[in-house]
């Protein structure tokens, strides 16, 4: 097997703009100094996850949610595998890792909307704290997915942040995608750079 391409650029550029749009989100969330910049950040998180859904229906062959649909077994004989030291190749995402994708990203909407609704005043403090639930819950999903993608690089002797980086990982030939679709990353620098101003727009 030799290094192919598998993460089309817009999907590397979503990647990493959600973990900086979160980060800047969670950092910021109990300053009413640096409120504006959390809502930027929520503004620039719906775009990246927008987006996503899109690049799930129209992207690249492991950008699809169709490369991902596992059932909740496979997920379970995935992490079965991988404590036994068990080394399955993936060239895109594995089963467990996959639901970890579906959470980010209903969770990031679910929090993003609270907030909304948190900052326009239009709920109590149930809302509030509903928010900071949600926020929470995906912090954690967060850890578990850096946890896994920690143990799954380690077991199968793969750098996968690199790979997120790149775009290469250790496939074989016929796995590759043929294009990094450059125009469509620019599209979606664009996109998120606007819904970030929005929050500070009279």
């Amino acid at each position: 097997m030799n290094k192919i391409l598998v993460w089309d650029l817009p999907t590397r550029v979503g990647h990493w703009l959600l973990v900086a749009s979160f980060a800047v989100a969670w950092l910021t969330g109990d300053s009413e100094e640096w409120r504006l910049f959390h809502v930027a950040a929520g503004y620039t998180m719906v775009a990246v996850l927008v987006f996503r859904i899109f690049w799930g229906i129209a992207g690249t062959r492991y950008a699809r949610f169709t490369s991902f649909l596992f059932s909740p077994q496979q997920a379970r004989d995935y992490l079965t595998g991988l404590l036994r030291g068990e080394n399955s190749h993936w060239a895109g995402h594995n089963p467990a890792g996959s639901y970890a994708i579906y959470l980010l990203i209903l969770l990031g909407l679910a929090a993003a909307g609270s907030g909304w609704a948190t900052y326009e005043e239009l709920g109590g403090e149930w809302l509030e704290e509903f928010h900071e639930f949600l926020a929470s819950t995906m912090l954690a999903v967060v850890g578990l997915h850096v946890a896994g993608v920690v143990v799954s690089g380690l077991l199968h002797r793969e750098n996968l942040v690199r790979g997120m980086i790149n775009g290469y990982k250790i496939g074989h030939g016929e796995e590759a995608i043929s294009s990094s679709r450059v125009l469509w990353a620019v599209l979606l620098l664009g996109l998120a750079g606007w819904a970030a101003s929005v929050a500070f727009q009279p």
